[in-house]
């Protein structure tokens, strides 16, 4: 529990002030990168004082100057903040509609160009979103993607939801996938508490989705390259 006082402690201490300064200087310049550099240090800063350690293998395989859609296995609350700040260049993700209209934080989420997901929307708001997040990658601006859609409870793999390879195969966006463990003991589903301990993320080779004919082929080779990084017992 104290790891976890640390880390809050920490964050908030180092966001309002933040949020005070490198917000209004987005407003005015119309240029995101110092606050969503800030962000990352913020979160990193966090993970650190919560005995959080992060193992990264395969950093060099993420293509330079070249938008890709990330897609992940998700175990824990920590993978985002764990897994972003590991990307060279600027990130969106998919993100609750409804969390665009926080204040200050639903604001910035919209300067970084997040792309709002509606959970139970139609075929239509669906594609809304899927050209959103292609108007985003066309501007050099990486999207990563958790493709089970939610956390799993035990560690194993979940399906894949289809949306991020319907993506990928309209935009031609290479998918990078990525393996993450360590984080499913330090900070469990429907836990705010943090353990220390180290979390670990692989960056696996870059699949191009014009290699398959169908997502259904796509998303299993992706599948199959997340379940290579991963230990066995995680494995499904």
């Amino acid at each position: 529990m104290i790891s976890s006082l640390f880390a809050l402690v920490t964050i908030v201490a180092l966001s309002i002030p933040s949020a005070v300064i490198f917000i209004p200087l987005a407003m005015i310049t119309g240029d995101i990168m110092p606050l969503y550099r800030v962000g990352n240090r913020i979160a990193r800063a966090g993970l650190w004082m919560a005995g959080v350690r992060v193992v990264v293998v395969g950093r060099e395989r993420i293509p330079a100057n070249t938008a890709c859609i990330f897609m992940a296995n998700h175990v824990s609350n920590l993978d985002p903040p764990v897994l972003i700040p590991m990307i060279p260049g600027r990130i969106s993700s998919f993100l609750k509609r409804s969390l665009m209209s926080l204040p200050a934080l639903g604001y910035a989420m919209k300067l970084a160009e997040f792309i709002p997901v509606d959970r139970a929307g139609s075929t239509a708001n669906a594609k809304r979103s899927v050209d959103a997040a292609k108007a985003v990658l066309a501007k050099g601006i990486h999207i990563t993607t958790f493709v089970e859609g939610t956390r799993s409870k035990d560690g194993r793999m979940l399906p894949f939801k289809k949306g991020p390879f319907y993506l990928a195969m309209e935009s031609g966006a290479q998918c990078l996938p990525v393996s993450i463990h360590g984080t499913e003991t330090m900070m469990a589903k429907g836990s705010m508490r943090i353990k220390p301990g180290t979390a670990h993320i692989v960056f696996h080779e870059p699949i191009n989705p014009c290699d398959y004919a169908t997502r259904e082929e796509l998303s299993q080779a992706v599948r199959a390259a997340i379940n290579s990084g991963l230990p066995e017992w995680m494995r499904n």
